[in-house]
């Protein structure tokens, strides 16, 4: 019986869980780009749910660089706030956020890094090249009703040829393709449910643009 009424209320806490993060990134302002997010959670009991979570980017880069010269791009994303609780659930916490960027075409990247962020838990934030996208992870856990700013993501890029056109998107093509995944853990009764949840872009605007002279 215990295990039947958890399975009936899965759903309910995967809606909730995906809420959380869907209220929590209000709409972009002047300065940033709107994103909007087709994801999927997967609870471990139930069927996947889907939903919409719009966010903000607001990205920093010059105009225009002449050939072979280098320059950086930086990119940061809009605070956000977890809810103390959804539909009656608990937000306990979210963890394992993770954030991906292709590497731009027509550069080559020289290097990558992380700054400030507010709010994000005891794990240590990080950035990594993995193939051919770069890859911002934060540990978390971020409790439930509280505000935290994921860390500003700085590029250094070297650009290529004359005539061509650096820009920076986020990653992600589909739900196997994911460019943003979290996990939310909801307690239901005596348990904690975990559900991890995948993102992408869609569509995927450009965050910015650098003309090569």
């Amino acid at each position: 019986m215990r295990v039947k009424a958890l399975g009936s209320r899965v759903p309910t806490v995967v809606v909730a869980s995906l809420a959380l993060v869907g209220l929590a990134l209000g709409p972009a302002s002047a300065a940033e780009t709107p994103v909007d997010f087709d994801c999927q959670a997967k609870p471990p009991i139930g069927s996947a749910q889907t939903l919409t979570l719009g966010a903000g980017v607001d990205a920093s880069a010059p105009e225009t660089v002449a050939a072979g010269g280098s320059f950086d791009v930086t990119l940061s994303a809009a605070p956000m706030t977890v809810p103390g609780s959804v539909g009656g659930y608990t937000v306990k916490t979210i963890k394992n956020i993770k954030l991906s960027a292709p590497v731009p075409a027509h550069a080559t990247l020289t290097g990558q890094s992380l700054s400030g962020g507010s709010g994000i838990g005891s794990g240590t934030p990080s950035v990594n090249v993995v193939g051919d996208s770069i890859v911002m992870t934060v540990p978390g856990p971020i409790s439930g009703g509280r505000t935290f700013t994921l860390p500003t993501l700085r590029l250094g890029l070297r650009a290529g040829a004359a005539g061509d056109t650096v820009q920076t998107r986020l990653a992600g093509s589909s739900y196997g393709d994911p460019g943003l995944t979290f996990t939310a853990t909801v307690p239901i009764v005596f348990v904690t449910v975990n559900v991890p949840t995948s993102c992408y872009p869609d569509p995927s605007p450009v965050l910015s643009s650098t003309s090569i002279t």
